[in-house]
């Protein structure tokens, strides 16, 4: 199993302290935790984006290129690049600038945005059109990063004639689909044969089995070679007991989630509030423990799946949590937890 950091970059004040980092201070400190994490044996950092929002990641390819010039290993990869929103041939030159500069190390987990929909009123879109936005866009931009001669002729995008998206990296740009909160983008990445990140912050990845069952069987219908393969993100603090855990995380978890929630309800007509009990969240989704604990809650999830987690990302830096927890929680996970599970 690959290990990797996510971040979405929330900014929120300290509630001990009250006191809210800068916005510089905040990619700063992304930046950070991932030469941290590498120099842990992290194998993948994962950034999110979002547009318009208290989100401070707009410009995830960015940050990655500032992570790639103070590190040698780590997997430059998003969670997620919101495809739908950007035009495929940007992406494709904006991610194979990254590879080029890095040996090889941009990856890109592409998503739909579904629960962000004032994102696409912000950009010129259409909401309505978030699905067959991004399944065009989707297999555009698997074709611009695997064919130097690209021809296309869409419902929604204009029209290519013999493109070539520059510049060409050494090797694809790996492609994963992410999502799973329905069967749609896991039947697409069964039938382009690409790897599937679940959204596994939501619910534990067991809770999408019936939907990694239905892109095995699909991957296997159209007869790609190997084994189908899926990734999961989860929140996650390690302290040295259990108890010290739940007690140091609620403050920062009970700030996230209430301002996730009200976020989603700004940004998408007519959502509802995402069901939010501490106690349910940290027996579901989200990883909070000693090391040992959190050993034992990934196993349970792997035994759980269908297939094998060939990459599980972990989020530390949510609600507002200061610089020194972060990077305690986040060494004594690299030290303790990574290499049991890994």
């Amino acid at each position: 199993m690959q290990i990797g950091l996510a971040s979405l970059g929330d900014l929120l004040p300290d509630p001990a302290t009250g006191r809210c980092s800068t916005d510089s201070e905040r990619h700063r400190l992304i930046v950070e935790q991932a030469v941290l994490a590498e120099s842990l044996g992290f194998d993948a950092v994962h950034l999110g984006e979002h547009h318009g929002s208290g989100y401070q990641l707009s410009a995830p390819v960015v940050v990655l290129a500032a992570i790639g010039a103070q590190t040698t290993s780590l997997t430059l990869s998003t969670g997620v690049t919101l495809v739908a929103n950007q035009d495929p041939v940007r992406v494709a030159e904006d991610y194979a600038t990254l590879s080029c500069i890095t040996d090889g190390r941009a990856e890109i987990v592409a998503g739909r945005g579904s629960l962000f929909a004032r994102t696409f009123e912000y950009l010129g879109q259409d909401p309505t059109m978030s699905r067959p936005l991004y399944n065009e866009h989707v297999e555009l931009l698997h074709r611009l990063l695997n064919e130097e001669h690209v021809s296309h002729e869409g419902p929604l995008r204009a029209p290519l004639d013999d493109f070539t998206a520059r510049p060409r990296a050494d090797k694809p740009v790996p492609l994963w689909l992410g999502g799973g909160l329905n069967a749609e983008t896991p039947t697409l990445a069964g039938r382009l044969g690409l790897p599937l990140m679940l959204p596994s912050v939501f619910a534990p990845p067991d809770a999408f089995g019936p939907h990694i069952e239905t892109y095995q069987q699909v991957y296997e219908q159209h007869g790609h070679p190997g084994v189908p393969r899926i990734g999961a993100i989860c929140h996650c603090h390690v302290d040295t007991t259990t108890q010290g855990a739940h007690a140091t995380f609620e403050p920062y978890y009970s700030q996230y989630w209430g301002w996730v929630q009200d976020l989603i309800i700004d940004y998408t007509p007519q959502a509802r509030k995402l069901p939010f009990d501490y106690d349910t969240m940290l027996a579901g989704p989200a990883l909070c423990g000693s090391p040992a604990e959190v050993i034992d809650r990934v196993g349970q999830w792997t035994a759980a799946l269908p297939l094998p987690i060939e990459r599980l990302a972990f989020m530390f830096d949510l609600g507002g949590m200061p610089k020194d927890r972060l990077r305690a929680t986040i060494e004594r996970f690299g030290t303790e937890v990574a290499p049991h599970i890994r």
